[in-house]
């Protein structure tokens, strides 16, 4: 057990969010049972979650996707009410950690997601230095040889556009909704770029270009960050944790 602030505390020295520009709030969104016994993880603070999280009781939930988001509609009616009402009615804590969980050099969503694909990390490119680069410690021939593997290890289809022929020597990733990096990824030299989604441009580019680019889910890409994070801390303070895998096909 320990404190809700002690926790806070330990997650924002580890996480770093004020250096970050971000278009949420990290850190403590909702504020709950001032006693952490039990962490529930998971990609997003979504109403089933939130219902999972209460099944398995507990008073502390901890995602990458939380409630308040900018540009958002600020009153509380319809799925925000159901949200928040069960996080208050239950007293649990509900911790989100956008941005900051992603850049995380051990703990982070591209940290683990690289494990788990054999990508050996060499730098970092794009906007706040969110995009990874490296190599792969399996030889691929080629664009669609990267994506049967991906598809293998994430069990989620893969968008491919396969960009030029040949074997692949850089590979630049960046989970999530990370479109917009491709152009970066492309200065930084890559020959194939893995992320969550897919917008019209890009398919364009990595034809025009000859990077391959890999959508791989937005969810499934993200989906080992927060347990990451949450074992870390429930080690230190010797918490129980569960990670709940709520499915999304996006």
């Amino acid at each position: 057990m320990t404190d809700r602030q002690e926790l806070l505390t330990a997650l924002d020295a580890l996480l770093q969010p004020e250096t970050f520009k971000d278009y949420c709030p990290n850190g403590l969104q909702v504020e709950g049972a001032a006693k952490v016994r039990k962490i529930v993880s998971g990609v997003t603070a979504s109403l089933a979650l939130i219902d999972a999280a209460i099944a398995q009781g507990a008073d502390t939930i901890l995602v990458h996707h939380g409630l308040f988001w900018r540009g958002y509609d600020g009153r509380v009616t319809g799925w925000m009410r159901q949200r928040l009402g069960q996080l208050l009615a239950h007293d649990i804590n509900l911790f989100a950690y956008h941005l900051p969980l992603d850049a995380h050099a051990e703990l982070g969503n591209n940290a683990q997601l690289g494990q788990r694909l054999g990508l050996r990390a060499s730098g970092r490119f794009g906007d706040q230095q969110l995009g990874w680069l490296g190599t792969a410690s399996a030889d691929f021939a080629d664009a669609q040889a990267l994506a049967l593997h991906v598809e293998s290890l994430l069990k989620h289809p893969v968008v491919l556009v396969p960009g030029r022929a040949g074997p692949l020597q850089r590979i630049a990733w960046c989970t999530g909704g990370a479109q917009g990096y491709f152009e970066a990824a492309i200065a930084a030299g890559a020959d194939a770029f893995i992320t969550g989604e897919i917008s019209e441009p890009q398919a364009h580019l990595a034809r025009e270009t000859g990077v391959a680019y890999l959508a791989c889910g937005h969810h499934a890409t993200e989906r080992y960050g927060a347990p990451a994070l949450a074992a870390h801390v429930c080690a230190r303070f010797a918490l129980e944790h569960v990670f709940i895998d709520i499915d999304n096909p996006a």
